[in-house]
């Protein structure tokens, strides 16, 4: 029936296409000045049924960043997206600041962007609130859909390699100005299990310090209704009801991904009450000509609602290892085979960041990191939890930008100097 699902949703989507085409020629038609209609509170009640109507149906495709300048010492600066660095599921975005850019902000910072449904502008946010400080690079992780499938799956153990190849390629690129890495949710794993791996190998491409913001790292502290349910239903019902098989005529057709239009349902029925007020809002805005308030809202809807297909087999050892087995955490994770071991990262860094309302990453389970990785000197981690933010306010938000983004900077920097003189 998986097989089929997807073809029917892609059905259903298309069929509202005539619906689709009245409702936006009915809201061009009352917001028409010339129309007298338009001028009237029913007029504008109708418009406004049509808009929503319309983006409540809407496909919503992937968004850009759209960062086209940053302000450096009081001077604004042009910024160019370059891609770097390219694999079939990734490709490594870089912010390149144009003139003459002061050496302290030359620093580069690693963004690595959650694989878990939104694209990586999600975070665009946390690039803006960085590109005065740091060069600024972020993974750009490919919708599953998108992929063929001659370039083979894709899992958990890749997305490591992929995270260790790029700190490879920073390096080669340029081994003298340091690098830190951020990560933001779900590659909290992928980024500490990169890490000690490198060091264990004895590698010289590792970060100079690494920072886990809302991460799942133990995710039986403070467990919250994601990680209950994992728990709870195990990876084979996820493999029954999530899987399904990307349809023709997309690149990635046969396929097996977790579709992004299941994971959106999820994402609104997490918090129904809060979407549902939010549409109503948006509604009366329209009604009674807030536009300003609106376009905000509208925003972050177009944000929120663009989705992407992630590989089966990612998605399912993730569940697996992370959310129900717990292996991190017991010391049981292994890559291709090989145990990992945190107690090898004794140079990189660790900062952690957490929401005190994050209702997907509890409070204490990316802290729990700190405990996993005894031989980093203490001088060399901290940890802050930030009140009164939930999950989306970790890394974006005026809190993110007044509190947290200011810390890691200080953090940062204050490595840098440590290794200098070490």
């Amino acid at each position: 029936m998986n097989r089929l699902s997807y073809q029917l949703y892609e059905m259903a989507h298309l069929s509202f296409a005539p619906a689709r085409f009245v409702s936006d020629a009915t809201r061009l038609a009352f917001k028409n000045p010339l129309n007298p209609l338009a001028h009237t509170y029913l007029g504008r009640n109708i418009a406004a049924s049509a808009e929503l109507f319309e983006r409540l149906t809407r496909r919503y495709g992937k968004p850009a960043f759209g960062l086209d300048t940053t302000v450096i010492e009081g001077k604004t600066v042009p910024v160019r997206e370059e891609i770097v660095w390219e694999r079939p599921y990734c490709g490594l975005i870089h912010f390149e600041r144009q003139g003459n850019i002061p050496k302290a902000a030359r620093t580069r910072l690693l963004i690595v962007a959650p694989m878990s449904g939104h694209y990586a502008t999600l975070l665009r946010g946390t690039v803006e609130a960085f590109l005065p400080d740091f060069d600024v690079y972020i993974t750009d992780w490919a919708d599953g859909r998108m992929v063929p499938l001659s370039a083979g799956r894709f899992d958990l153990d890749d997305y490591i390699d992929y995270v260790t190849a790029i700190f490879k390629h920073l390096h080669e690129a340029d081994p003298h100005t340091p690098v830190h890495v951020l990560a933001v949710c779900q590659p909290a794993v992928p980024v500490v299990v990169s890490v000690a791996l490198l060091e264990a190998a004895g590698k010289p491409y590792y970060p100079d310090s690494m920072i886990l913001m809302g991460g799942p790292i133990d995710t039986r502290r403070s467990p919250t209704a994601v990680n209950t349910l994992a728990e709870q239903r195990g990876t084979d019902w996820f493999r029954r009801n999530c899987i399904h098989t990307v349809p023709f005529p997309y690149p990635g057709f046969g396929r097996e991904v977790y579709p992004g239009f299941l994971q959106l349902t999820g994402f609104m029925a997490m918090n129904f009450d809060r979407h549902f007020n939010a549409h109503v809002e948006m509604f009366r805005n329209l009604v009674k000509g807030d536009g300003d308030t609106y376009e905000k809202q509208e925003e972050f809807y177009d944000e929120y609602m663009a989705v992407m297909d992630l590989d089966a087999a990612y998605y399912l050892q993730t569940v697996e290892t992370v959310f129900v087995r717990h292996d991190l955490p017991k010391g049981e994770m292994k890559h291709r085979g090989q145990l990992v071991d945190l107690k090898a990262i004794k140079r990189v860094a660790l900062m952690t960041v957490e929401g005190e309302n994050d209702d997907i990453s509890g409070v204490g389970q990316t802290q729990a990191t700190h405990a996993l990785c005894p031989n980093i000197p203490e001088d060399r981690k901290l940890h802050h939890l930030q009140e009164h933010v939930g999950h989306y306010g970790v890394f974006n938000g005026s809190r993110f930008r007044r509190d947290i983004a200011p810390r890691i900077k200080t953090f940062t920097r204050a490595m840098e100097r440590w290794n200098k003189s070490s």
